[in-house]
């Protein structure tokens, strides 16, 4: 073997062995996806979810530092089954829907926790307030197949949702449930 071989191969090796992993580019299924909301109304809990929205997502789960997720949420989407309540969120002193059609979440790192459990760091956007927001979420791996279980918690006020409502008729702590399948 020639000295210009032995290098030609240890750089070819040295090549792979600082490559960074590559994430797989993931699509979510809407059929077998929910993006929900929970809020303390009075006695009791209001629960609700987006009907539309979607997610942009790169993930290598041994990687995850590595990660690109975001997703673009549309706030008259929500839906609660509460018809009074549904009727109030697309106006100004909510969501404000005219003004604010979108709203956004850009995780800025992905780390794992341990085992499947991961913790997103990223900002959320809703009528034009961007608040820091940590979504933790658990992740299964099945083939090409991949179920993702998570929570965030926000606080309504800070995003001058229903600042006109006061805390003791709707609580300020939202709980934020994401359950997606996507594939590969």
């Amino acid at each position: 073997m020639t000295l210009k071989s032995l290098a030609l191969i240890s750089c070819t090796l040295s090549f792979l062995t600082v490559q960074p992993a590559l994430a797989a580019t993931w699509t979510v299924d809407p059929a077998q996806s929910t993006l929900g909301f929970e809020v303390q109304q009075g006695s009791s809990a209001l629960t609700g979810r987006f009907t539309s929205w979607d997610a942009s997502i790169e993930f290598d789960p041994d990687a995850p530092e590595n990660a690109d997720i975001s997703a673009t949420i549309r706030p008259a989407s929500a839906s609660t089954g509460n018809a009074q309540f549904d009727g109030t969120l697309p106006n100004g002193d909510w969501f404000d829907t005219a003004a604010f059609p979108d709203a956004t979440f850009t995780a800025d790192s992905v780390e794992r926790v341990e085992g499947d459990s991961y913790r997103a760091n990223g900002t959320l956007t809703i009528k034009g307030v961007s608040m820091p927001l940590v979504l933790d979420f658990t992740l299964a791996i099945n083939g090409d197949t991949a179920t993702a279980n998570g929570v965030a918690t926000l606080n309504r006020i800070e995003y001058g949702l229903g600042s006109g409502v006061g805390t003791d008729t709707v609580g300020d702590a939202v709980t934020v449930t994401l359950n997606l399948t996507a594939t590969r």
